[in-house]
């Protein structure tokens, strides 16, 4: 397996959500590797001077009536958690530091906080939300908050983040294959060509 698929991603977006729920089977069909990059979407919008399409009104609202589309062609449940646009800083950190500490774990946390954010739609920037939901999916939230707070995982993600402006991302999801890069979930159908060829 030579293939490889890198997905930079932040929580806070639901295009991102959709495409974790596709990723993994896609890797899968074309026998290649899925390497998940996190990354603070916030800090790609403030090097890149780009900003959530939620903060145009217009745009916001046909983003989700086409997200949900989506959702629906690849059969799966979408929901925003109240409080959209939910602050994902410390979520970020906590998921970094799970992947660098923990990785065996790390794709059954990024379960958990998925669903609870776009499936039970919880706002998981509130702590007391956010620790319920690491405690039913099977996971210690102090040792969570502890991850988060290492000063060695806060700079493993600033580093990611500052990585991926200079590969050039500005928003989330966006993959690569190779040097090839693909924005949005709905450019998935490009890096199933981009692994077939």
């Amino acid at each position: 397996m030579n293939k490889i698929v890198e997905f930079h991603f932040d929580l806070g977006s639901p295009a991102t959500y959709l495409a974790w729920t596709q990723l993994p089977a896609l890797c899968a069909r074309h026998d290649a590797q899925l390497v998940y990059r996190p990354m603070l979407l916030g800090g790609v919008f403030q090097a890149t001077g780009n900003a959530s399409p939620v903060r145009v009104p217009a745009k916001g609202r046909y983003m989700m009536v086409d997200l949900k589309r989506f959702a629906d062609r690849y059969g799966v449940p979408l929901g925003l958690p109240q409080g959209f646009p939910v602050n994902t800083l410390h979520l970020m950190r906590g998921v970094t530091g799970m992947q660098l500490q923990a990785p065996e774990r790390f794709e059954a946390l990024l379960k958990v906080l998925f669903e609870g954010l776009y499936v039970h739609r919880r706002n998981l920037s509130d702590l007391v939300v956010l620790d319920q939901t690491l405690q039913a999916g099977g996971f210690d939230p102090q040792a969570f908050h502890e991850l988060a707070a290492q000063p060695q995982v806060k700079e493993a993600l600033k580093q990611a983040t500052e990585q991926a402006v200079e590969r050039g991302v500005f928003g989330a999801p966006t993959c690569f294959v190779g040097e090839r890069m693909f924005f949005g979930q709905d450019r998935l159908d490009f890096v199933a060509e981009a692994l077939a060829d």
